[in-house]
Formats: C-alpha cells, sequence, structure tokens
C-alpha cells in the first residue's frame, strides 16, 4: 500500500507545470524526521503548548523510508536528498535516530537542542551524531516565559551561540512571535547573531513565518542595511509576494528550497484572509477542523483540484521566478546548489 496517494490531478500538476521548471537533482533543506515510539510522552504532556495543531493532522511520524517514498511519489524522475532534524517532539532517542538515519542515508542532519544544555553538551553531541549543526524551538523555552513574549535567545541561549560560531556550524531558525518577521524583537536578535556569529551559517526558515501581507513589514529594507547576506529558506510558504521580496533581498545565491515534511504532505490550497492564512482541505480528510482558525474544510470541485501543499509551494516559487525573470540555473542553485554549498562548507569547518 502507497504511503500516501497520488491522484490524476496531481500527476496533471506535477507533469504540466513542474517536471521541466524543476532541476534533475533536489536538495531539501528543511524536512523532519522522527518516530512516534520514541516520543518521550511524559515530556510532551508538560511542554507548553506554544504551536499551531494542524501540522500534526498530516502523520503520525516521518521515518527515513517514508522521507524517502515521498520524495519518490512526488519527484518521481527527480534525485532528491534532504538535510534532516527531528521534530518539536524532540527526545534523545529521536535525535539518536536521526543520526542513525544520516549515517543510513548519506543525507546530513542537525541536532535538536534544547536551551539548557551546555556548550560542551552541544558540541559534544554535535560530534558523536556527527552533526552539522542546530535546530532549536520555540517550544523549549522556559515554561514560565508567556508564549507571545518569547525571544530567539530563549531558545538559542548565548552560549550554545558561542560554541556553533567557534565550530563554523547551521543554525536553522524559525523564529517566534506573532509578529513573525517583521517583529521588531526578532529583527533585532537575528540581527545581533548575524554580527556577533558570523561563522554560524544561520538559515531563517519559512521566509520569517511571513505567510501574510502583514508579517513582512519593512524587514526587509532593515536587514539589507543591517545583515545584507542572511540566508533564507521558503519552507512551506505559498505567499507569492513574500517568496518575491524575499529573492529580491537575496538573489538566487541566499534562498534554499524547504519543504517542512512531512507537513508538505498534506493536501491543500492556501489562501490568505485578513492577515491570517488559510488552509483549503477535501471535507473529513483531517477530521475536525472546525476550531482551528488556519483550517477550512472545501466539498465538490473545489476538493477535487486541491493537490499536495509540496506542489502549491513550488507552484508559488515557479510564478515568482518567472516574474523576476531567474533563469534555469538560478532555479537550480536555489533547489538545489545553495543548499549542496552551505552543507559542504559546514562539513569542512566542523570535521575538516
Amino acid at each position: 500500500m502507497a504511503l500516501f496517494e497520488v491522484t490524476e490531478y496531481d500527476r496533471k500538476v506535477y507533469e504540466e507545470q513542474l517536471k521541466d521548471f524543476l532541476p534533475d537533482k533536489i536538495f531539501d533543506v528543511h524536512v523532519h524526521v522522527w518516530l512516534n515510539s520514541l516520543v518521550d510522552k511524559a515530556d510532551e504532556e508538560d511542554a507548553p503548548k506554544r504551536t499551531v495543531s494542524w501540522p500534526g493532522l498530516v502523520a503520525p511520524d516521518n521515518s527515513l523510508e517514508d522521507l524517502q517514498e515521498s520524495f519518490r511519489l512526488m519527484f518521481p524522475d527527480k534525485e532528491c536528498e534532504a538535510l534532516m532534524f527531528t521534530s518539536r517532539r524532540a527526545s534523545k532517542a529521536n535525535n539518536d535516530y536521526v543520526a542513525e538515519a544520516s549515517r543510513r542515508s548519506g543525507w546530513p542532519a542537525l541536532y535538536y537542542s534544547h536551551p539548557e544544555e551546555s556548550a560542551d553538551q552541544i558540541e559534544e553531541r554535535i560530534r558523536e551524531g556527527h552533526f552539522l549543526g542546530l535546530k532549536g524551538y520555540l517550544n523549549l523555552s522556559p515554561a514560565y516565559i508567556p508564549e507571545k513574549e518569547v525571544r530567539i535567545f530563549d531558545f538559542f541561549p548565548h552560549h550554545q551561540l558561542e560554541r556553533l560560531n567557534k565550530m563554523g556550524g547551521i543554525m536553522m531558525l524559525h523564529i517566534p512571535r506573532d509578529g513573525r518577521l517583521q517583529d521588531p524583537v526578532n529583527l533585532a536578535q537575528m540581527i545581533e547573531i548575524y554580527k556577533t556569529y558570523p561563522n554560524i551559517r544561520m538559515i531563517i526558515a519559512h521566509i520569517g513565518r511571513a505567510y501574510t501581507e502583514p508579517d513582512i513589514g519593512n524587514a526587509f529594507d532593515i536587514l539589507r542595511e543591517e545583515a545584507p547576506n542572511m540566508v533564507f529558506d521558503f519552507t512551506a510558504n505559498c505567499y507569492d509576494k513574500a517568496i518575491e521580496e524575499c529573492l529580491k533581498f537575496t538573489g538566487p545565491k541566499r534562498l534554499l528550497f524547504g519543504s517542512d515534511l512531512p507537513i508538505l504532505r498534506m493536501r491543500t490550497h492556501r489562501i490568505t484572509e485578513g492577515g491570517n492564512y488559510v488552509n483549503l482541505v477535501p471535507k473529513g480528510l483531517y477530521g475536525d477542523v472546525s476550531g482551528d482558525r488556519h483550517m477550512r474544510e472545501v466539498e465538490g470541485e473545489d476538493a477535487e483540484k486541491i493537490t499536495f501543499f509540496m506542489y502549491e509551494e513550488l507552484l508559488a516559487f515557479k510564478r515568482v521566478a518567472e516574474k523576476l525573470g531567474i533563469s534555469k540555473q538560478d532555479v537550480e542553485d536555489i533547489m538545489y546548489n545553495n543548499s549542496k554549498k552551505l552543507i559542504a562548507d559546514a562539513e569542512k569547518a566542523i570535521y575538516g
């Protein structure tokens, strides 16, 4: 039995709109790999709830084999690789699983860090698992901090960044706060990391979670002045304007493709309404979503014309690429070469 269904409509979208646009090789810089059986259920229950719930509707976990099968089903004629890390349901066992998955596949991985870990512990765990850097998450910030007040340094403390800077590793940064990319605290701390820790290969994930117009603000104007070489991925972002503004800022050498698999296996079409993003999904496919302001069910022909979130993201990128007139080589750089170079540079810096 297939991991998930690929419909005739999905095949039509891929064959007619994406196949020739995408390069033969794809590097996905942002995927989650974990086993539900290795989740520490006690930690999961005790952790403060600071995240949206809808991503958990797609898959209970994502093994290495499931990840590889996802690529095979969605990109049947492409050669795919990925930078892997576990999920926000991180546990030591799942970090170990990612390290083992990296050894088996030859694909690189990041260590999912906890802010309480010392600098020595961070380096030891990176080297033990042959990781290339860190992925952190706001959910691991101290429980007493209200969700709306979480700052980057609450889950990526300075002592860890100092050591990562010394090592020259990668930092995958999912920024917090309701203001997202345009939030002044986020911008100030992103710029502080950029200037204080220049050897960290920092990636701002999801275009700083800028999924609607208000999320962008004047962020890129500020970054052009203060952090002109900052790197972004457009993981799970279907908002054309965010991709366009980001690409104008980064150029084709500092933008990276990422998917957020397994979440992008979701069958959805995303719209924005009043500064809120809404995932339109086929009725009944993901259970009762009536209480989630980011989810809405559709039926009939509207539902039949909904494809994978993965394809939605790439179609948005294609529209922007065509609008800005970037070359086929530029697309290949964004979809593959930029990530491969960043990975190779981190590997050399840490392990020689």
